[in-house]
């Protein structure tokens, strides 16, 4: 006899960001004891409709926690107590100036250019898709990752889905990115216009920065997102057995809920140009493509092993960095300062 269905909520341990929120439903909801969940970010919690039988909550949540914890979340009946811990900055400071620093030594003698003038180089967007793929904002395509290993192993075949997945996600995003680039040339955005984007494109990047430090609670609200049940349904894609998905999850990774994406996306619509947009998300999909490598061909856990404390503290202080310096630029590219540094 079946058991009425009921509605539990579990305070998630572990998330940050609208990604979380998207990647907690989702794998909860293909639990064959789940028949429905709803998650929240503003409350870091989750509400789970399913017949779990005469089970306690306690039980339950250890039930559901094992399609969670894979991903760094865990299911608790307590809130999580999330204090900050400033002590790592005595750790992140120095860090996070020694690679600012060096990186500014390389631009000086000519090595690389990561700090333009009014515009953002290729040398910063690979460095912001590198620090994107182990951030948190990351979790979802992780997760589509970590599936297409599991699902895929499971019939003999390791590589080539793997192949297929990060061929299609590079790809997709130098033909979408030239599409943005391109699009933006319609709205030929003059000089006040460019401004106002590369403007975005920074507080759009210092928001993230912000909410890497884990400090300040509030950040993750101001965090630019699609709607979650946009997210959720082409989630959905990952269902189809065809031997074309691992490409198809490939290419939707350019649409979920990542600031560092959207912000890329930003950008590239203000090159009113298709190279220049295509360029802008290839080279972002590059500098992410290590890890997301590493997740694809190794045991490596996407938050058990790499993230940590100091860690964001760190990248979060060379993602304000580079936030701080486009904005100053972008003042400087219309005359609206001097120039503070001559790099």
């Amino acid at each position: 006899m079946n058991q009425e269905k009921k509605t539990y909520t579990f305070h998630v341990h572990g998330m940050h960001c609208n990604s979380c929120v998207v990647l907690t439903e989702g794998e909860l909801k293909e639990h064959e004891l789940v028949e429905h969940a709803v998650a929240s970010l503003n409350t870091c919690s989750v509400k789970v409709r399913g017949d779990f039988g005469e089970k306690s909550e306690r039980e339950i949540g250890e039930i559901l926690n094992p399609v969670l914890e894979k991903h760094g979340y865990k299911l608790s009946l307590e809130k999580e107590e999330k204090k900050p811990r400033w002590e790592d900055f005595k750790i992140a400071l120095p860090l996070a100036l020694g690679f600012i620093g060096l990186f500014v030594v390389l631009q000086k003698i000519g090595i690389v250019n990561l700090i333009g003038s009014g515009e953002v180089s290729y040398g910063t967007i690979f460095l912001i898709g590198l620090i994107a793929s182990v951030s948190t904002c990351m979790a979802v395509v992780g997760g589509l990752v970590l599936s297409v290993s599991a699902n895929y192993a499971k019939e003999g075949d390791k590589i080539r889905p793997q192949i297929f997945f990060h061929a299609g996600r590079i790809i997709s995003f130098f033909i979408l990115g030239g599409a943005i680039g391109a699009l933006g040339s319609a709205f030929q955005l003059g000089g006040t216009g460019a401004f106002v984007v590369a403007l975005l494109v920074g507080l759009v990047m210092l928001v993230l920065g912000i909410n890497l430090l884990g400090i300040f609670p509030w950040a993750k609200k101001l965090q630019p997102t699609l709607p979650t049940f946009f997210a959720n349904h082409l989630l959905e894609a990952k269902k189809i057995n065809h031997t074309l998905t691992p490409v198809l999850l490939g290419v939707i990774t350019f649409f979920l809920p990542c600031g560092f994406t959207q912000s890329m996306q930003l950008y590239a619509l203000s090159t009113g140009d298709f190279f220049a947009g295509a360029f802008t998300m290839l080279v972002f999909a590059l500098g992410t493509f290590p890890m997301l490598a590493l997740l694809s061909f190794t045991s490596l856990g996407i938050h058990d092993k790499i993230t940590s404390s100091i860690f964001f503290k760190t990248a979060g202080l060379v993602v304000i960095f580079f936030a701080v310096f486009n904005i100053l630029s972008s003042f400087v590219a219309i005359g609206a300062l001097p120039p503070i540094f001559n790099f």
